[in-house]
């Protein structure tokens, strides 16, 4: 990959990583996500660094990866000799339609389920990016990357996306960066830039709980597991911040602790996120 785009990749990492904390209503990792962004924005060259800062002022998503030959954030279908110059990665190159510049995943992972057809109605509320197939009530793994396997397996084995190992690295990829757990037992691992079809989420609860550097040492029991496109980036702000909000109460976590299979899980949730998730 061109230097260039690994670092313009590595800085709006953090600046995402920025604004999950400040949609999750923490502000503890703040000082240290401020530095890290100022530092490789210093170091960005020119004219990189002003066409950096007047796309990320628009969009968070100033670097996004090419699929099936088009760009994943505005869509439109790439000539094949452009295609072919971002994969040699010798210069940075850019969408001709949106400006934004493109890189070529080395091993993406495809989200392979199947959107609502033509003339179907869209689900409502959580269901637009769930199932209760991708519901676990119960979790059984001891460690972080236990955890993050379990749920990656129940969208594997549903059908939703290929290449779970893949994805297992890149989940822990990001929570190397800064860990996705929050207040109230509460983590939101995930990756990005998962091309092929919607967000999608699976859902996990661990009675115990365990260690994923939430704050304060605190121990996470509930997990809420996200693969999102690059056109999702934005939503996936605002859902992280409706379920944050609706978890934060006691009562509500609970129900969730207390559902016995997959089919109480999924009720429970459906009916608690009507009003946060539309």
């Amino acid at each position: 990959m061109h230097p260039t785009i690994n670092h313009m990749i590595q800085l709006q990492e953090l600046l995402l990583a920025r604004d999950e904390q400040k949609a999750a209503g923490l502000d503890q990792h703040l000082e240290q996500l401020e530095s890290s962004i100022h530092g490789l924005n210093h170091e960005l060259a020119e004219p990189f660094k002003t066409q950096f800062g007047k796309l990320s002022q628009r969009d968070r998503n100033v670097i996004v990866p090419i699929a099936d030959n088009t760009c994943s954030a505005c869509r439109m279908a790439l000539p094949i000799s452009l295609v072919q110059l971002v994969r040699m990665a010798k210069e940075v190159h850019a969408c001709p339609s949106c400006a934004r510049y493109l890189y070529v995943p080395a091993d993406p992972v495809r989200n392979t389920s199947r959107g609502p057809k033509r003339f179907e109605v869209q689900k409502p509320g959580i269901a637009r990016f769930s199932a209760p197939a991708l519901m676990i009530p119960n979790l059984t793994s001891k460690d972080k990357v236990g955890v993050i396997r379990e749920l990656v397996s129940a969208l594997h084995e549903g059908g939703f996306v290929d290449q779970s190992e893949s994805l297992i690295e890149h989940a822990m990829n990001r929570e190397s960066l800064l860990s996705t757990a929050v207040d109230h037992g509460l983590a939101f691992p995930h990756v990005r830039g998962v091309e092929g079809g919607g967000l999608t989420l699976s859902v996990g609860v661990h009675r115990k709980g365990i260690h994923f550097n939430g704050p304060k040492g605190r121990m996470s029991k509930i997990f809420f597991f996200m693969v999102i496109p690059t056109a999702a980036s934005s939503f996936y702000l605002k859902l992280l911040a409706g379920l944050t909000e609706t978890f934060m109460i006691k009562d509500a976590r609970d129900a969730l602790m207390e559902a016995k299979s997959p089919e109480d899980l999924w009720k429970v949730l459906t009916k608690l996120t009507r009003k946060a998730v539309k």
